[in-house]
């Protein structure tokens, strides 16, 4: 197999391909010998119809199922070969086959090249979680004025489920707690993730994002309708609702291609749950300042 790489941007590349001999003449005969057992020619039972007469009927379908069968094949032994990591399915041209020599040219989006500077030890600021009486006091405040009670005791905590009015208290210190430093840890990976990017400038694959903003519409379009918003409507307000998420979905890509890239560097694997791990890593490698 022979394969030559051209650059055509900075997430663009032409792969060349031609391959040759025993590989081209072996897929020839496999397709042929599939065909052979199921061939329907006047004159012959299935699978006794001598080769000639098998490749005056089917010389174009088993062509076809050729091409089929050994461009991806060859396609991913080449990206392999050249090691490249492609994000999306290629656009594949300039095909030539015959029964020894195939040749396709396949443009595809890689990952882009990406500067990124020092990772670890960044420096996080962040606030021991406190919860204060006032803060209790206004979410009890809350719970008497939708039950409607003024009598906040023993028997009103019962039946909210809690044994008496102590645990009660306890019980809404721990959910004010919760939310607490739920909000401090989105703030910390927001500000960390914004000091990956500042001043990180790379071209980003158009296919991604096109992806990621029709993944942001639909989900976009479902919430509207779960408002009750008319359908119509809302499909007249598509085009202005997918320029509206653009720059969000331009930012979660490219979220998502430094954060791949810094896996890559530590070994994490490229899964489902590598955005998640990678934050993991990057909190425990940070530098952690108290602020009083």
């Amino acid at each position: 197999m022979k394969t030559e790489v051209k650059k055509l941007d900075s997430i663009k590349c032409e792969l060349s391909v031609a391959v040759s001999g025993e590989l081209v003449k072996n897929k020839f005969e496999e397709v042929f010998s599939q065909i052979a057992k199921e061939a329907k020619v006047p004159g012959f039972r299935p699978g006794k119809a001598p080769r000639d007469v098998l490749e005056k009927h089917y010389a174009a379908s088993v062509h076809e199922q050729v091409l089929k069968e050994l461009v991806p094949d060859v396609y991913n032994q080449a990206i392999t070969a050249e090691k490249l990591d492609v994000i999306e399915l290629p656009q594949i041209a300039d095909v030539k086959l015959d029964r020894n020599n195939l040749s396709f040219k396949a443009v595809v989006e890689v990952t882009p090249e990406i500067a990124i500077k020092d990772y670890k030890k960044q420096k996080i600021n962040y606030k021991v979680t406190t919860v204060t009486a006032d803060e209790i006091k206004k979410q009890i405040d809350s719970v008497k004025q939708s039950r409607k009670t003024e009598t906040l005791d023993d028997k009103f905590s019962r039946s909210l489920g809690y044994p008496n009015l102590a645990e009660f208290e306890k019980a809404v210190e721990r959910q004010i707690f919760i939310t607490k430093e739920n909000q401090e840890r989105q703030r910390i990976e927001n500000e960390l993730i914004d000091n990956l990017l500042k001043d990180l400038e790379f071209k980003l694959p158009e296919s991604l994002v096109s992806r990621q903003a029709q993944d942001m519409l639909r989900q976009t379009k479902l919430d509207l309708a779960m408002k009750g918003i008319p359908r119509d409507k809302i499909e007249e307000e598509e085009k202005v609702i997918l320029e509206g998420i653009q720059p969000q979905a331009k930012k979660q890509v490219k979220v998502y291609l430094v954060l791949a890239q810094i896996a890559r560097k530590e070994g994490i694997p490229i899964d489902e749950h590598m955005l998640a791990k990678v934050m993991e890593f990057l909190l425990r490698e940070a530098d952690w300042q108290e602020v009083y």
